[in-house]
């Protein structure tokens, strides 16, 4: 029973207790908190407690209850109590104590109350007694009432009611009345609660009443209130009304401003409606109805709706009650209307002109009245056009169709409710000028001049020559005119712009503008005519300058409103960009003068509208800024003048102004800036950065002069763009010197110096032209001087006067100066010198002067400080003096070489690798020249005189070179060449990149040729080729054919051919862009880039690859050189900077780029420009011809007397044309007959020449006959030749070869015939003359230079003379010492730390631009090439040296070689390969293929297998188990895994808390593990209640509580002891053992215990952080039941961290219950590695998984090209889809370790900023969990991946085989065995699962029966249950599946294995196996005996079989 005391009207608990401590006769001293009294000290506990909890808190503490023992006390706790609390007091029989009653128990113990006096005090004189501070009753409740506070209409209400009275006498009955009429009778509700649900059929507020009572006279009632309401659905109308009688809907209320808005609105259902009313976030009203549907007024007041302002505006309506879930809303459009007023209107075209656009832009504006209906009315000369429109804002563009050609008017007239108003527009519309404009036609300037003229001749009959007509037009050409450049028609433009310039003077002349708009019209076109200057004379721009002036002076005279600010602005705007614009290339006085004028007539229109003390107008434009202001004289000193956001001249005006100027008038402010010299006429002056004037005028315009000021003008005037300074460095341990060049002896010298310390003393000496001294200087100082800042004194400035006007080489020297017996100091100093000058312009003499200005300290390289006495036009004049190194520190700077080496080592380490790599260049270019001479081929026939140049280009693909034997045959129009081997035994042919160029030789021309044929024999260990293109040049004709093969010639690539036809490319496919950008670009890299080429440049280039190293040597040194000069130059803080995407850079920054391209540029392009174009000294042309003539000329020949009649007849045979059609092989022939027929065909070709040859040639014939002729002539010729060879071989042979010497004698009598016949033919055609038939032949090499006598231009075909080659040599080395010497000399002064980073940055530059910005440089030329240029580059093979097979010419030792040389040919050389051949070499190149990727499978397998092995085991550590056995050893002991809930207690304060904290303060147990933050407790509830109990045991059995889940989990917050408050005055950050809290407050997760998942919030204890707050909290969390039966489970959860094994260790110790009184215990220990070691295991470990990464990638690439190759069939292979999860495993464990990563470092920065609190790492441990699971199955699933190599052995490929055979009866088979034992299971989880826990849970069961199988099982448990059901069920489910199915599936594998071995076919992988073992025994030398590969057919080859020589000769000779 609880007992309350009850102060007026309690609710149950809501006490507050006091306790006061034991008191004493000596004043007590207390704490702060307590308050002392009569000796005690007395305390107010704000916490809530019942009686008997307040008692035995303060008795906990040493105290009790405060008892009051007079009136003292009385009044001592009444001072300190808050009346508004009830407070708990001590109470004793003390018979001395005089109580008094004040009233009844009756008048306070209310309807459910009850007093009960007795009970409490039996031992007092009178029954409910009260103390001195207030009458107490001690009052129970009798019942409590629960309803619903609020509910909807027809909602369920459910009405609790129950009786808390037991000990009453009787059984109680209950009446409920609902308050709507209905009344529930209850019978004895004792000992548990009614409830009954009733419904509420209406809203409204109703009353429930209950009333109890029993027999004995018992009687309580309670009552409750609930309110119905009914759900709101929608809005149902909204209406609005404005000056009472005005009416509108929601989407158009109107009203004016200042009038007040009625609002009629209503919901179609709903009660107790809270109306809102909101302009987006800001609440307008509010108001609340009952009746929702009933409309409501609400009234909007003036106040408010002035808030809102003039305009249409949306307001939202919002609805809702406390039984709608969601607010009802609806939107109404109200527009504060306002007079019309301020209407403007523009027109302008579409598209910006209006002689072309179709329609017209009107842009109208409203000062006050929007929204507005707006009325355009359009009317021409003819026509009217009308156009009604809405505008709901101020201002708008609307877009007009304008059917009305030439002048029309445009009335606008704009109204709403209140008023209207109208303007009228003029505007013009005609044919577009302009329309066919182009600037390369003539024609077109002189139409559009004509169209213009017409127009202002139609425009000036109309009278409408106006401005506004006019400017547009203007504007239109001169826009058109500035968008083109050509200057061919730059005179037309000229005139054109001048006759526009005409009439716009001439329509100003004629109608002056009046208005703002017309200025603004003709000033911009103005500025548009004026854009490009050199397209305006002198006169014309003066004409221009003088319109501007005019334009101003007519704007200054118009008198406009305030309110037409804005077009005045624009107008200005227009004059200042017009005057910008002639100023940027004007050069003339008289436009200066009327340029100025005009600024200053624009800055007093601009001071006419502008108010004293506000902001200033300006305006900016390119080159000129303007800025106008109004102030009072005391403001003019407070602030700076400049133009913001702009780099322009700055004043500063001194405080005297504000004291000589009267204070009441204001001062009007006129500032100008001038980016361009406005003063550019005058020569003198050196004006260099920009100009600024500022003059200060009265209100009415006259001017205030300000001259001979005491006080100084600051000026400061930014220096220009591109000017930079360079500092110098002093080491002043002595004398130190610099060398300071000045240009002008007339400017001031700036000297900025900075100290490593200050003070620093030291004298500065400055000597012209030699070192000064003490008594031979130009000037001197002793440093610091007076000054503020250390800037200020350490600046030495030198006026013209102070440096005696000497200008040029300077020397600075600086002394230290040191006290006496010092003789050096440590410090340095930095020096900055530069030149500048204040100057100012003199109107009276119009000149630069510098009088009354001077130099600033203030100067910097940046800004120049000019302080003048006056105000007028400033210019300065600036120039950065270089900062030399002077050369005579040499040895003092080398001196210092042992402080800094790093820049004098990194050139030293430049000049030994460039030494190094010149030999190695040297021997690249001795290999090279062997590979620039043309091949001859061998094969070729001595007797063939018809040339080919053959140029073969091998591609730049990988593996694209061949070893094979190529061949080659040339396709023409009038016949084939033979096959002709490419063949070099001297040079290595076909490389990669390469270019190989050969020499063949055709018995005649082959005419246009049309294709090649190549093919190559597949041999060599790299056969493969792949061609890149091929050139045939006809070295008579000068033709060139090109072939693009771009192609394999291969068997196992691309499309497995040997042999390929390539047709002749033409012109289109030469140009075609693919070709174009990869042959300009592959030429590009490998000889255009300086630094690629050195490696791949090519072998006919004569920029040698030693000439190329040594660029690259110079450059790099120049580069070095450049950057050092200008590295760490300070910084310009007004440099605006520039962004390009992610790059930013400044323009100081370019600067200093351009600046190093003109220092390092020209001498090394012009050194590159010398080596590449100077002749080789040993290609003279006499001398190469000589050596050509002497390599190839004949020897003496000796007779041979081997020649038989057979050769001559076969000789014939085989060349003379129409013999062998009609000598078959294998006939008899005789030469005689073979002769006659010769004849015959020569004679009977001599009739068909002399029948077509005309006599006369007819004219204008075409020179096809000539061309035919000439073709004969060449093939008769040819003949002819043989003819002689084979008269020749009759001689030889003698009449002793013949049968009959009449027979010899015969054929040498028709040799001759023949003979003379042809040369009669070769005589008329005229291509031969008689002399020629005896001269010798031509060598091959002669063909280079001409053919035939017609020789070329010339063999050298011009550049540079030989002996050039010295200059570039001279130039290399001279660079190179000077870049390298100075660099050296710069990194002395440095200093080590700044050359290091120079280093560093140079560094990284460098390989930026030579691996990123060149090569891109490149593509983007090529790319320009191949979409632009289109033009193809031929190779030049002219001065090219031939090369030939010497043992064959010297093999020769006669004349003739055909005689001597016999050409020997391979018949597998000059046919193609077969295509059986081809098929055979191909399957052995594909077995020798698999072969080795079956080996490198292996082999990648073993590596990856072995990473994947370090990766897993490195990431585990054997120390984990021990550490985690310890610490649950610790905790848990032997301790029973089944405790109550005061066991759990007990172990908690003693094992729990004794482990926790150990002996050393921090560790656990026995100090080797740190407690990582605090442990804690916490548990999980579930609500009371919280299950339905079955009705018959509802009497016996009152509380049911259910089992833990998510939705009954308990997440209140109580007072201790689990007392619930209806008051929360807990602060949220305080965390409480009795408060929720969630998981994201906690940082926990959900955790799976044994039974169920938790959550992860709940209710936390925090222990510690000693030993002693820990058990006191336990203590405190025992006495006040902190677990009782509603708790589900209890975690300790804490983390430790033991250095020794460096792992973290993450503690969850669970207890959790069912609900059936005992809660089991289990643990939950996860150790993780958060820090790596950093020993060599580690490093191990972290390369062991980098490359596991590597072999990662490396199969991503092999499955995704797989994948590309088999698409979806890929995912039908189980192997691919093994790898592929591989993969995929591999990603997420890399993706999981970096989680764990970023978790485990947000972990421990949590830790470490909330040391005192609970770290949680579970998260992080999680992660670490799920890591090494997916290690752990990739580890399973690699291993699993051997059997897939495994194949290779044929025992292995039987059994897989078998498998596969026998799967679906395995599948079958497992069926069975899955439905066995899921039934099995079932059944026993169903009879021993309540008693057996090995049959627990299903899961339980399964894995005991599929335990069973493999013989683990207890049959002891289950037969000393059960011996009958259980011997059955268990002995059953042996038979059926151990006995019977388990040798079924046995069965059915053997029978699958033996077919297997009776059917299995060997695979091809094993014959890859045999090759693979054969390949690997020969390489160790071991002879492997194996099966043999089933071989194709070899290649067949004929030894010693030559070839018939294909017939040349056309069918019609």
């Amino acid at each position: 029973m609880r007992w309350t005391f009850v102060h007026l009207l309690m609710l149950p608990t809501l006490v507050c207790p006091s306790c006061a401590a034991v008191e004493a006769n000596v004043p007590a001293s207390c704490p702060e908190h307590q308050r002392a009294f009569g000796g005690s000290c007395y305390e107010f506990v704000d916490l809530r407690h019942s009686f008997v909890s307040a008692q035995a808190r303060c008795e906990q503490r040493g105290g009790h209850l405060a008892f009051i023992h007079d009136e003292e006390t009385q009044h001592f706790l009444q001072r300190l109590s808050d009346p508004e609390k009830d407070v708990w007091l001590g109470l004793a029989p003390d018979a001395t104590l005089n109580l008094r009653h004040y009233a009844t128990p009756e008048a306070h113990c209310h309807g459910r109350q009850v007093c009960q006096v007795a009970a409490v005090v039996d031992s007092l004189v009178e029954p409910c007694p009260q103390s001195y501070l207030s009458v107490d009753h001690h009052c129970t409740d009798g019942l409590t009432l629960s309803v619903s506070a609020v509910a909807a209409v027809f909602d369920d209400v459910t009405i609790s009611v129950a009786w808390l009275l037991r000990e009453t006498q009787g059984t109680p009955s209950c009446k409920i009345s609902t308050g709507d009429g209905r009344v529930v009778y209850l019978r004895s509700p004792e000992g548990l609660e009614s409830s009954e649900v009733h419904r509420y059929t209406h809203p409204g507020t109703f009353v429930v009443a209950v009333e109890c009572g029993t027999g004995s006279g018992v009687h309580v009632a309670a009552q409750s209130t609930i309110a119905i309401q009914e759900p709101i659905t929608v809005f149902g109308g909204v209406r609005c009304f404005a000056g009472g009688r005005r009416s509108f809907q929601a989407n158009g209320c109107q009203t004016l401003q200042g009038e007040a808005l009625l609002i009629e609105m209503a919901v179609k259902a709903g009660s107790n409606v809270n109306y809102r009313i909101q302009r987006d976030d800001t609440l307008l009203l509010g108001s609340s109805v009952f009746r929702g549907n009933v409309p409501e007024n609400i009234s909007v007041t003036p106040e408010a709706m002035q808030r809102l302002g003039p305009g249409c505006h949306r307001l939202t309506l919002y609805a809702s009650n406390m039984v709608t879930e969601r607010e009802v809303c609806t939107h109404l459009q109200v527009c504060v209307l306002e007079r019309v007023g301020g209407l403007r209107a523009s027109v302008s075209p579409e598209g910006g002109d209006h002689l072309r656009s179709p329609g017209l832009t009107v842009g109208v504006s409203l000062d006050r009245g929007a929204p507005v209906l707006l009325l355009f009315s359009l009317t021409g000369d003819n026509s009217s056009h009308y156009d009604t429109r809405e505008m709901k804002t101020g201002e708008g563009v609307f877009h007009l169709a304008n059917p009305i050609q030439g002048p029309v008017r445009v009335k606008l007239r704009a109204w709403n409710d209140l008023s209207s108003l109208e303007v009228e527009v003029l505007a013009f519309c005609g044919e577009d000028p302009v329309k066919d404009f182009t600037a390369t036609s003539t024609s077109s300037i002189q139409d559009v001049q004509a169209s213009v003229e017409n127009t202002v001749v139609q425009l000036k009959k109309q009278g409408l020559l106006l401005g506004e007509t006019v400017g547009p037009l203007v504007s239109s050409v001169s826009n058109k005119l500035n968008e083109e450049s050509d200057e061919l028609n730059r005179d037309m433009r000229q005139k054109l712009r001048e006759t526009l310039l005409e009439i716009l003077i001439d329509t100003v002349k004629e109608a002056p503008p009046k208005t703002p708009e017309v200025v603004h019209v003709i000033a911009k076109a103005l500025a548009a005519l004026v854009q490009k200057g050199t397209e305006l004379s002198t006169s014309a721009q003066v004409e221009a300058s003088l319109l501007f002036v005019n334009l101003s002076s007519n704007l200054l005279d118009i008198d406009v409103n305030n309110d037409n600010v804005n077009k005045v602005h624009a107008a200005a705007s227009s004059i200042v960009e017009g005057a910008s614009n002639i100023l940027d290339y004007s050069s003339d006085k008289s436009i200066s003068d009327a340029l100025l004028l005009s600024l200053s007539n624009t800055q007093s229109v601009l001071l006419g509208y502008i108010e004293t003390n506000k902001a200033p107008t300006i305006i900016k434009q390119a080159n000129v800024c303007v800025l106008v202001n109004r102030v009072t004289p005391g403001r003019l000193h407070t602030e700076a003048l400049n133009i913001p956001n702009r780099s322009t001249v700055t004043f500063s005006l001194p405080t005297l102004l504000s004291r000589i100027l009267p204070s009441d008038e204001p001062v009007d402010i006129r500032m100008l800036t001038l980016e361009k010299k406005a003063f550019s006429w005058h020569e003198r002056g050196d004006i260099s950065g920009k100009i600024g004037a500022l003059s200060l005028s009265r209100e009415d315009g006259s001017n205030i002069s300000l001259e001979n000021l005491s006080e100084d003008i600051e000026i400061r005037i930014p220096r220009p763009d591109g000017e930079r300074v360079k500092a110098t460095f002093l080491d002043l341990g002595n004398y130190s010197t610099t060398v300071i060049n000045i240009p002008s002896g007339n400017n001031t010298l700036v000297l900025k110096m900075v100290p490593s310390k200050d003070p620093l003393p030291f004298k500065l000496y400055l000597g012209h032209m030699d070192y000064p001294t003490e008594t031979n200087h130009v000037a001197m100082t002793e440093m610091p001087h007076q000054g503020a800042t250390q800037e200020e004194r350490y600046t030495w400035l030198l006026n013209a006067t102070d440096l005696k006007g000497s200008n040029g080489v300077h020397y600075l020297v600086v002394r230290p100066i040191v006290g006496p017996g010092i003789k050096s100091i440590n410090a340095t100093l930095s020096i900055t010198s530069f030149t500048a000058a204040c100057k100012f312009w003199n109107e009276s003499v119009l000149e630069w002067e510098t009088f009354g200005c001077r130099i600033g300290v203030q100067t910097t390289p940046l800004v120049t400080q000019c302080l003048c006495n006056h105000l007028t036009f400033f210019g300065d004049s600036f120039f950065v003096t270089p900062n030399l190194v002077d050369a005579s520190r040499t040895a003092e700077l080398f001196a210092t070489f042992g402080e800094n080496p790093v820049v004098v080592c990194f050139v030293g380490s430049i000049v030994v690798a460039y030494l190094l790599v010149v030999v190695w260049a040297r021997r690249k270019d001795i290999h090279d020249t062997a590979k620039v001479k043309v091949t001859v081929l061998d094969d070729n026939d001595p007797s063939d005189e018809y040339r080919y140049l053959l140029s073969v280009s091998t591609g730049h693909r990988r593996g694209a070179s061949t070893s094979s034997q190529v061949t080659i045959t040339l396709l023409g129009a009038e016949g084939t060449s033979e096959p002709h081997h490419l063949a070099a035994p001297k040079k290595c042919l076909f490389e990669r990149g390469a270019v190989d160029v050969f020499l063949l030789t055709t018995p005649f021309s082959l005419g246009d040729l049309q294709s090649i044929r190549l093919w190559h024999n597949n041999s060599g260990s790299h056969p493969a080729w792949f061609v890149g293109n091929v050139m045939v040049h006809d070295l008579h004709t000068e033709q060139k054919w090109h072939f693009l093969c771009n192609s394999w010639l291969a068997i196992d690539i691309g499309d497995g051919s040997l042999d390929k036809v390539v047709p002749v490319a033409t012109e289109t496919d030469l140009k075609r862009f693919s070709n174009l950008f990869f042959m300009k670009t592959a030429k590009d890299f490998s000889d255009g880039h300086l630094w690629y080429s050195v490696v791949n440049r090519p072998p006919s280039s004569t920029f040698t690859c030693v000439q190329r190293v040594s660029c690259c040597f110079a450059l790099l040194l120049c580069t070095m050189l450049t950057s050092i000069m200008f590295y760490g130059i300070p910084t310009d803080p007004s440099d605006q900077t520039m962004d390009l995407g992610q790059f930013e850079f400044t323009w100081q920054q370019f600067m200093v780029g351009v600046q190093s391209s003109l220092i390092m540029f020209p001498i090394n392009i012009l050194i590159v420009t010398i080596f590449r174009n100077s002749r080789p000294r040993e290609t003279s042309c006499c001398r190469r011809k000589a050596k050509k003539q002497n390599s190839f000329s004949p020897t003496t020949t000796t007779t041979n007397v081997n020649v038989s009649l057979d050769t001559v007849i076969k000789t014939m045979k085989s060349n003379i044309p129409s013999t062998e059609c009609e000598f078959g092989p294998g006939q008899q022939v005789d030469i005689n007959a073979v002769l006659s027929a010769v004849e015959d065909f020569i004679k009977l070709n001599n009739k068909t020449i002399d029948a077509a040859q005309p006599k006369t040639p007819p004219e204008g014939s075409p020179g096809s006959t000539v061309e035919a002729n000439q073709k004969k002539s060449n093939k008769s010729l040819y003949l002819y030749q043989q003819l002689c060879h084979v008269d020749k071989e009759l001689s030889q042979l003698g009449p002793s070869g013949f049968p009959s010497p009449q027979s010899h004698s015969r054929a040498l009598q028709q040799i001759q015939t023949i003979k003379g016949c042809l040369e009669q033919q070769l005589f008329k055609v005229g291509c031969v003359k008689p002399d020629e038939l005896t001269q010798n032949k031509w060598s091959p090499a002669d063909s280079i230079d001409g053919d035939g006598g017609q020789k070329k231009k010339g063999c050298c075909h011009g550049g540079l003379p030989w002996w050039f080659v010295f200059v570039g040599w001279l130039l290399v080395f001279a660079s190179s010492f000077v870049s390298g010497y100075y660099t050296m000399l710069y990194g002395l002064k440095f200093g080590k730390d700044r050359s290091v980073s120079w280093l560093v940055s140079m560094i990284i530059s460098f390989f930026q631009s030579v691996l990123v910005l060149q090569p891109l440089k490149m593509l983007c030329l090529a790319l320009f090439f191949a979409l632009v240029i289109k033009k193809v580059d031929e190779d030049d093979f002219q001065n090219m040296e031939f090369e030939r097979n010497l043992e064959t010419n010297n093999s020769s030792p006669t004349g003739d070689s055909k005689e001597q040389q016999t050409v020997t040919r391979d018949h597998s050389l000059y046919e193609p390969p077969p295509a059986a051949d081809i098929e055979a070499m191909r399957r052995k190149q594909i077995m020798q293929q698999k072969a080795f990727a079956l080996l490198k499978e292996i082999l990648t397998y073993m590596g990856f297998m072995w990473m994947l092995l370090l990766v897993a085991y490195g990431q585990r550590d054997p120390n984990a188990f021990f550490l985690n056995r310890h610490i649950r050893d610790s905790f848990i002991g032997k301790t029973s895994t089944s405790k109550s809930l005061k066991e759990v207690f007990t172990w908690a304060n003693t094992s729990l808390l004794s482990n926790l904290f150990g002996v050393y303060q921090g560790y656990i147990t026995d100090g080797n593990s740190k407690l990582v933050g605090k442990a804690r407790l916490r548990q999980l509830r579930v609500l009371n209640d919280s299950c339905q109990i079955a009705t018959p045991m509802l009497q016996f059995a009152p509380d049911c509580n259910a089992l833990y889940s998510w939705e009954v989990e308990d997440m209140g917050s109580y007072e201790t002891g689990w007392n619930r408050s209806e008051r929360n005055n807990t602060s949220p950050s305080t965390s409480s053992p009795w408060t929720y809290q969630t998981q994201s407050q906690l940082r926990a997760y959900p955790i799976w215990g044994k039974m169920v998942l938790y959550r992860g919030g709940g209710y936390v204890a925090e222990l510690g952080p000693d030993l002693q707050d820990a058990r006191s909290t336990l203590e405190s969390l025992f006495r006040n039941t902190w677990l009782d039966v509603y708790t589900r489970a209890v975690f300790a959860e804490f983390t430790v961290y033991n250095a020794n094994v460096n792992l973290f260790c993450i503690v969850t110790l669970l207890l959790e219950t069912t609900a059936v009184g005992a809660f089991q215990f289990h643990s939950e220990l996860r150790s993780v590695r958060l820090y790596q070691s950093t020993g060599g295991l580690y490093i191990f470990v972290m390369a062991a998984e980098i490359t596991y990464l590597l072999f990662i990638l490396y199969y991503m690439f092999l499955q995704g090209k797989l994948m590309r190759r088999q698409r979806w069939a890929y995912f039908r292979g189980k192997w691919n889809l093994l790898q592929l999860t591989i993969i995929i495993l591999s990603w997420s464990a890399v993706g999981v370790f970096i989680k764990r990563t970023l978790l485990g470092n947000r972990d421990m920065t949590y830790y470490q900023n909330h040391k005192d609190q609970f770290a949680s790492f579970y998260e992080t441990a999680i992660a670490d969990s799920v890591l090494q699971y997916l290690i752990a199955f990739l580890v399973l699933l690699a291993t699993f991946q051997m059997w897939h190599l495994l194949r290779l052995n044929p025992k292995m490929n039987v059994i897989t085989a078998a498998l596969q055979r026998a799967w679906n009866d395995i599948a079958s088979f497992l069926v069975v065995i899955v439905i066995m034992l899921v039934a099995y299971s079932v059944a026993s989880n169903v009879i021993y699962g309540w008693k057996i826990s090995s049959y627990r849970t299903l899961i339980d069961a399964l894995l005991t029966v599929i335990s069973m199988q493999i013989g683990m099982f207890n049959y002891a448990e289950v037969l000393d249950d059960t011996p009958v059901l259980g011997g059955l069920l268990f002995g059953s489910c042996v038979v059926l599946m151990t006995y019977v199915v388990l040798n079924l599936l046995l069965s059915v594998i053997l029978v699958a294995f033996h077919e297997e071995q009776i059917h299995h076919k060997p695979s091809d992988e094993e014959e890859i196996v045999d090759l693979l073992l054969e390949n690997i025994c020969s390489l160790f030398g071991i002879r492997y005996k194996g099966t043999k590969d089933a071989r194709g057919p070899e290649v067949n080859e004929e030894a010693g079989a030559t070839p018939t020589r294909s017939s040349n000769t056309p069918n019609n000779a």
